[in-house]
């Protein structure tokens, strides 16, 4: 198992490339949330244009199509530009999820506030977002799992994550079998260690109350 030795340090690798993602995604997702929520016809716009991009097209042409669109630009390693390409393929179903949240929260609770004297903006940040946040944690939780798988891809540009480190092991000791069980039982173990955490998270919470 001597050739294996170099998978802990891919797992970690991927773990840090999931976590970066998952912060540039959700950000991205509530800025596009917002946005096509809003008043604005042209902010909408941007949003279902930036949301229809990414839905429809895979995510490895996205991984290929941003690595050398930002590297052409400016000087950026690999991880990093994995990371955001990542990132911003999450923020559009991400967007989705706090998009449906805040949408799901009853108008009425809205219309007390701004009758209470709160502005739009107040209404949102005390009292709508809140709760919002609160009923996309499941879904949330589920995107960031899908994170964690999706982040094999990025092997495509030369990251030394879980997958990419297997397809060397296995082009170098031709068990390509017991490499792919290997690195498989890797996401498998992160996959169910994530999702326990999130349940507890979902408990501590109390959201399906």
């Amino acid at each position: 198992m001597e050739t294996y030795k170099g998978f802990l340090e891919a797992g970690l690798l991927t773990i840090e490339i999931t976590a970066i993602a998952v912060v540039i995604g959700t950000i991205l997702g509530i800025i596009f949330a917002l946005m096509k929520i809003s008043n604005s016809k042209i902010l909408q716009t941007i949003a279902n244009l930036y949301i229809t991009l990414i839905r429809g097209t895979p995510l490895i042409v996205q991984i290929m199509f941003l690595y050398f669109g930002i590297t052409s630009i400016i000087i950026l390693e690999n991880f990093w530009a994995g990371a955001i390409a990542l990132g911003v393929h999450n923020g559009a179903y991400i967007a989705e999820i706090f998009r449906g949240s805040i949408q799901g929260i009853d108008r009425g609770q809205r219309e007390a506030s701004l009758a209470l004297g709160m502005n739009r903006s107040q209404t949102m940040r005390r009292i709508v977002f809140p709760q919002a946040l609160r009923r996309a944690i499941p879904p949330l939780g589920n995107q960031f799992i899908i994170t964690l798988k999706d982040s094999s891809l990025v092997y495509v540009i030369g990251v030394s994550e879980l997958f990419g480190v297997a397809n060397r092991v296995a082009a170098s000791n031709f068990k390509q079998f017991e490499t792919f069980l290997v690195v498989g039982l890797y996401y498998l173990i992160l996959v169910l260690i994530f999702t326990a955490l999130l349940k507890w998270y979902e408990n501590k919470l109390d959201v399906d109350k």
